[in-house]
């Protein structure tokens, strides 16, 4: 009851005065504005010289990594903030924010590369504070339920019997309670060479992978193939391994709107190419996973 009493109130004062808000879009991997979105920021500051600007968030798209997306959009923040610092009221602790990956996404990746700009309107000045106050984001967040994980994976084989294959409980945990747009690389997977064929040795990463997805049901990610050694992906190895993975996740029921897969090559190394040894050879020619939503 006091829940809905809250929420009734925070209703109510939404309707008596609200935050604006305009945003302005970016091509893809730039952080200064084309023109025609240039035009509209100016064209929006000749028009709300007396507003005052009490947020600038910045957002990319899905692609490329998270450190990489958190930077391209800090970069259009102050870009943004920059133009419009000297032409319009801001508040003096206003708020940026950058959201590398971290936000709900369009699935129309032009609406995701953007800066978005929160104001209010100098009738709302008196308002000021309550408004803040009304609009920040105040998200109890849910407990994860502590999954108790299996130790060994028993399953059926073609001719009815069963086996079972001792699995990792830490690996699982761990990616259970992994953030958004974290990293895992999935240990000791290993292909024949010049092969997306799986070696018998790497069955109890993908069965724990299995696991993880099945007793995780809102864990959504992304399968990102990497090979070493040459500077092409002449036979697209890394996607098709990523693949293999994901087809096998696909076979044993795992829903094809909870995963995606994508090669790199040897594009994101750990090590430069050529490598020194078989050590830097290993590191490079991996397979992770990142976290979409979990």
């Amino acid at each position: 009851m006091k829940f809905f009493t809250i929420l009734l109130f925070s209703l109510m004062a939404s309707c008596a005065f609200a935050q604006e808000q305009v945003s302005f879009f970016f091509d893809s991997d730039k952080f200064v504005l084309k023109k025609e979105e240039l035009t509209k920021l100016n064209n929006w500051l000749t028009a709300n010289k007396e507003v005052k600007v009490v947020g600038v968030y910045g957002f990319c798209d899905e692609v490329g990594t998270v450190g990489y997306n958190d930077t391209l959009a800090k970069k259009r923040i102050d870009y943004v903030f920059n133009i419009i610092k000297n032409k319009v009221k801001i508040r003096e602790d206003f708020k940026t924010r950058s959201f590398g990956k971290l936000h709900a996404l369009s699935p129309i990746k032009a609406e995701n590369r953007k800066v978005t700009l929160y104001y209010i309107l100098p009738s709302d000045f008196v308002n000021e504070e309550k408004i803040i106050a009304t609009n920040q984001e105040v998200q109890a967040e849910k407990e994860k339920p502590k999954i108790k994980f299996p130790d060994v994976y028993v399953y059926q084989n073609p001719d009815g019997s069963t086996s079972s294959i001792k699995i990792d409980t830490v690996f699982m945990r761990k990616v259970s309670v992994a953030s958004v747009g974290e990293k895992l690389k999935l240990e000791s997977m290993n292909f024949y060479v010049d092969t997306f064929a799986i070696m018998p040795q790497s069955r109890p990463v993908m069965f724990e992978l299995l696991t993880v997805m099945q007793n995780c049901p809102d864990l959504k990610i992304q399968i990102q193939g990497h090979i070493c050694c040459v500077t092409k992906d002449f036979r697209d190895l890394s996607t098709q391994r990523a693949k293999a993975i994901y087809k096998f996740l696909e076979f044993n029921g795992i829903s094809k709107s909870r995963m995606t897969f994508v090669g790199f090559g040897s594009t994101k190394p750990l090590f430069a190419i050529p490598e020194k040894d078989e050590t830097e050879r290993e590191a490079n020619r991996r397979v992770e996973i990142e976290i979409i939503a979990n």
